[in-house]
């Protein structure tokens, strides 16, 4: 018997891998809260484009409003949910889906931040996975539709990296990584908390930097004081991580040492990593914005609490120093709040 499969949150993440998924004959239902989204997606299905007309499909897709989740009583229980929703919305979506989850099934966290012990703290450690979505940029462009605005992965570099939350590499870790191996590369890590944070650097480094400038992910990488704040921010949570005792992966091509050195003044170190972000907005769609970049220009709340603010927390804690990223949550918040509009003068005096 198939394993039934739910996608908790059908945006930009969870839309992208559901649709791949479907493409591919898995029996895949999306819940979304967003009412137009959920209608275009039921009317005329979910279109998602890429940066070649090879990526542009239009994928016929179960769907559900959060508001009809209790009809799922009547079907078979969800083998393998994957949450897919804002950090902030993580404990109500968990509680929302747990009665519809099978006996042996598990939870996957397909999300920005680390939200692993936010799940477990509904379903239990046993029904948790975690998964990172590396270098992905997928974009909700309007209700029905989502781009993808950097190119695939495949063999040369690893999108999606599946783990246990105890390390070792089992079958359903395994399964997941090949369903999410319909949308692009994949694998199982054992070492999924140093992958998380590695993740984290990276969201740390773009998300609250472009969502408080306004600035697209090309415009931040190309200008120097923006690109420098940003390996400023990446220095400073490669340190929180490694005190945290976590084993750092390569981020993008960027070795975890050299980026901490890069932010603390090694001339070597700087070039080197600046070297890194400006090749790499030439893979990208002039119009690429992080997900809190997204959110902004959109009205929406943004991840700044999980994300740079988490950083700043962490660091708090073990008394490593994250002033970089306490500045960026807060000039995050002054935008969100509407107290000041977004532009490179919100982070001027931390540059």
């Amino acid at each position: 018997m198939s394993k039934r499969i739910a996608v908790v949150g059908a945006g930009a993440i969870g839309g992208y891998a559901g649709a791949h998924m479907t493409r591919a004959g898995h029996d895949v239902t999306l819940v979304d809260a967003w009412p137009e989204h959920v209608e275009a997606m039921r009317e005329h299905g979910l279109h998602i484009s890429g940066m070649t007309p090879a990526e542009m499909h239009v994928v016929k897709v179960n769907t559900l409003h959060i508001s009809d989740v209790q009809s799922a009583v009547k079907q078979r229980p969800f083998d393998i949910v994957f949450m897919c929703v804002k950090s902030y919305d993580t404990v109500w979506a968990t509680h929302l889906i747990k009665d519809y989850l099978a006996p042996a099934g598990y939870v996957v966290s397909l999300q920005n931040c680390i939200n692993e012990e936010r799940i477990a703290g509904v379903v239990g450690w046993g029904k948790v996975m975690g998964c990172i979505a590396s270098l992905i940029a997928a974009e909700l462009v309007a209700p029905g539709r989502i781009k993808r605005t950097i190119h695939l992965g495949g063999a040369e570099h690893i999108v999606y990296r599946v783990g246990e939350v105890h390390g070792r590499h089992t079958q359903r870790a395994q399964d997941v990584a090949d369903l999410l191996s319909c949308a692009d590369s994949s694998k199982v890590t054992s070492n999924l908390w140093g992958e998380r944070w590695s993740k984290l650097v990276i969201n740390s480094m773009r998300n609250g930097l472009s969502a408080a400038t306004g600035l697209s992910g090309n415009q931040r990488d190309g200008r120097e004081d923006t690109r420098r704040l940003s390996i400023r921010l990446g220095s400073e949570a490669v340190r929180v991580g490694q005190a945290l005792g976590f084993n750092l992966e390569t981020m993008l091509g960027m070795e975890p040492e050299t980026l901490g050195r890069a932010g603390e003044g090694s001339g070597d170190a700087l070039a080197e990593i600046e070297n890194i972000l400006i090749e790499g907005s030439r893979g990208r769609d002039d119009d690429q914005r992080p997900s809190m970049g997204q959110d902004m220009l959109k009205g929406r709340r943004t991840e700044t609490d999980y994300i740079n603010g988490f950083v700043a927390d962490k660091g708090a804690e073990i008394g490593v120093t994250a002033q970089t990223h306490a500045n960026m949550n807060e000039a995050v918040k002054q935008v969100e709040r509407g107290a000041v509009p977004a532009s490179i003068d919100v982070v001027k005096d931390f540059i």
